[in-house]
């Protein structure tokens, strides 16, 4: 199939980063009027969104793919990349599927809450450090000040309710600010101490396929780097595999790469580990690239936004349409 960056539309994506655009309302009509049903479910104090595929897009021998992304933004940013532009495509995405009728086992979710999982971390505030051992081997929050903050994450409070129901083996990607640049970034997740070798194997073989689709995506360039966390930090708060996929403008991502082995601690900055007290946080975060240093604030507009991301994005969804995992 061939799609073209034309489907995306640019008025209602304005009226979509507006101010008083009430965006929960706004993605289930969207939805709606192009004849794809979506549900609002609230958990706790959130109101997530769950797209109503018929049940006919579903084939029980393969795995399930659900896929993310958070619709709330920073209060005061206009969150055209953060996360607007993930949103749309996956709204356009949506519409795709249900006209194509064909089984792709897609479970969508546009989820809220997402900017509560810490205010001043290092991209934008948009993570904290995530304690996953301790959380996989116990099957509970881990009790540290990262796990407190992610656990107000909305993704935590729904993906709590997925290991209540048993759905744990799911693949789960998480699309966030995929609206600049033409460089696809899987984000480098960290895993404790005390992990099963089942949560590793699991985890391994999810970025393995998510590296698949995004080769064949991009003409087989892709990065794995350091992102401060995004929903996936909840998934993987529950012990759930999850990873997080963004897209980087290509002198942006070489020089994030340059900047990583000139200064280690880069990272930790970025992942919001602890960072030693002679480092001067401030030039730090002058490191980060451009994009990430756009995030909640006023420069997060539409017009930082590139056509090629969105094109990009629609190849890179197409291929996750048709990947096609065995269940176990």
């Amino acid at each position: 199939m061939c799609y073209s960056f034309c489907m995306i539309d640019w008025k209602e994506f304005a009226r979509f980063i507006a101010p008083d655009c009430p965006r929960c309302d706004f993605i289930v009509s969207y939805l709606e009027k192009r004849g794809v049903h979506a549900v609002v479910l609230p958990i706790e104090d959130k109101k997530h969104i769950y797209v109503v595929f018929p049940k006919e897009c579903y084939n029980p021998a393969f795995t399930i793919k659900t896929v993310v992304a958070h619709y709330d933004r920073f209060e005061g940013s206009p969150g055209a990349n953060d996360n607007s532009s993930s949103v749309f495509a996956l709204m356009d995405w949506a519409v795709r599927l249900q006209r194509s009728g064909r089984a792709h086992n897609v479970r969508l979710i546009f989820t809220d809450g997402e900017e509560m999982c810490g205010s001043s971390g290092a991209a934008g505030g948009k993570g904290e450090a995530v304690a996953i051992g301790a959380t996989v081997a116990s099957g509970a929050p881990a009790a540290s000040s990262g796990a407190a903050t992610v656990s107000a994450q909305g993704a935590f409070g729904l993906a709590s309710v997925f290991r209540r129901l048993g759905i744990t083996d799911d693949d789960v990607f998480v699309f966030d600010c995929v609206g600049r640049g033409t460089i696809p970034v899987l984000g480098r997740s960290t895993l404790g101490k005390g992990i099963s070798t089942r949560f590793k194997k699991r985890f391994a073989a999810l970025q393995a396929r998510t590296e698949q689709v995004l080769r064949a995506a991009s003409g087989g360039v892709f990065v794995n780097l350091p992102v401060s966390y995004s929903d996936n930090a909840g998934f993987l708060a529950c012990g759930i595999p999850a990873v997080a996929v963004t897209l980087l403008p290509a002198d942006e991502a070489h020089k994030y790469m340059f900047d990583l082995v000139q200064v280690p601690v880069l990272e930790a900055f970025v992942m919001n580990r602890p960072v030693p007290d002679c480092f001067d946080r401030a030039k730090l975060a002058a490191m980060l690239p451009d994009t990430w240093r756009r995030f909640h604030t006023v420069n997060d507009d539409i017009a930082s936004l590139s056509e090629e991301s969105f094109a990009l994005m629609e190849r890179i969804l197409h291929g996750l349409a048709e990947l096609r995992t065995y269940s176990a």
